[in-house]
């Protein structure tokens, strides 16, 4: 998905698709001041924003193509709050989350739904390393089958990401004390 040719390749291969899962994701864990965060940053934004971006123009016109169908961004909890280990992450799914809204108005008038995903931990590889609960991957899958159905814009997976987007406009701020061990 960070390969242009690979991206217009697929587009052009796969001509009858009607739903696009921008599921693909990484996270390297990259504090503030280590010497890598620069550069872990830019390998996630290219993942995380650039790799949806591409995939999406390049599959839009396959869409409206087919009848408009629908593109699932997975985001997360993190697109909304920051964690000292995960900062570059946090960022990366921020833009996702920017991207997804900016989508879901640029593809409308061509029938398009896109439905932005946020969560906390699924387990799954990249998640395996923390010890916060996990919603298991079918959850997940039940859950965006069921939105898209319904038509909605948006699933909150779990609980931890439910608390932490009710609390987004509190005015002691969640996000500035917000120790995912304790969630």
């Amino acid at each position: 998905m960070t390969r242009h040719d690979s991206v217009l390749a697929a587009a052009e291969a796969c001509s009858d698709v009607d739903l696009l899962v921008n599921n693909a994701g990484i996270s390297l864990w990259s504090g503030f001041l280590a010497a890598e965060a620069v550069r872990h940053a830019r390998e996630e934004m290219e993942t995380n924003y650039f790799g949806p971006l591409a995939l999406s123009r390049a599959f839009a016109p396959v869409l409206a193509r087919n009848g408009g169908g629908a593109i699932v961004n997975m985001l997360s909890v993190l697109s909304w709050i920051s964690v000292p280990i995960g900062g570059t992450y946090g960022a990366s799914k921020a833009a996702a989350w920017a991207l997804t809204n900016w989508l879901r108005t640029a593809l409308r008038g061509q029938g398009t739904q896109v439905l932005g995903v946020h969560a906390g931990p699924i387990d799954t590889d990249m998640a395996s390393g923390l010890t916060l609960p996990k919603v298991a991957p079918a959850e997940v899958v039940r859950q965006v089958l069921a939105a898209l159905e319904a038509g909605r814009d948006e699933v909150l997976v779990d609980e931890l990401t439910r608390m932490v987007k009710a609390h987004l406009s509190d005015e002691a701020a969640v996000y500035l004390d917000f120790d995912p061990a304790a969630a």
